[in-house]
């Protein structure tokens, strides 16, 4: 499956922003999409994912309450929802999709980035 992300820009603290991901085809029940970022000079870290039938979501501590995952099940886009931004959500972002949900960290299909800038 091919991935494509797309929605960052420049926003202020507080602000909001939504990024999509357009996948190629349709994921399976219990295919994994998440989200993942690399701000300048760290790794990437994870972001949140959720599985397709929406069995499972997880968060990562960091965003958790402000970010939110949701899809679009006839568009077969992702969505990452970020309010409340902080400077430090400065970053690149991916999307990123897996058949198994264990596996989701090292995902085998990837998006390009899309960057995300918050300014104070």
């Amino acid at each position: 499956v091919q991935l494509q992300a797309s929605g960052g820009g420049l926003v202020q603290v507080g602000g909001s922003l939504r990024l999509s991901c357009a996948a190629s085809r349709r994921p399976g029940g219990r295919f994994v999409m998440g989200w993942f970022r690399q701000a300048p000079g760290k790794e990437r870290e994870f972001v949140a994912a959720f599985r397709w039938d929406g069995g499972i979501s997880y968060y990562a501590d960091s965003v958790k309450g402000r970010f939110t995952i949701s899809k679009d099940n006839a568009q077969t886009t992702v969505y990452l929802q970020m309010n409340s931004l902080r400077p430090e959500d400065t970053a690149v972002y991916y999307c990123a999709a897996d058949p198994f949900w264990s596996h989701i960290m090292r995902a085998d299909y990837w998006g390009q980035g899309t960057l995300v800038t918050v300014s104070s």
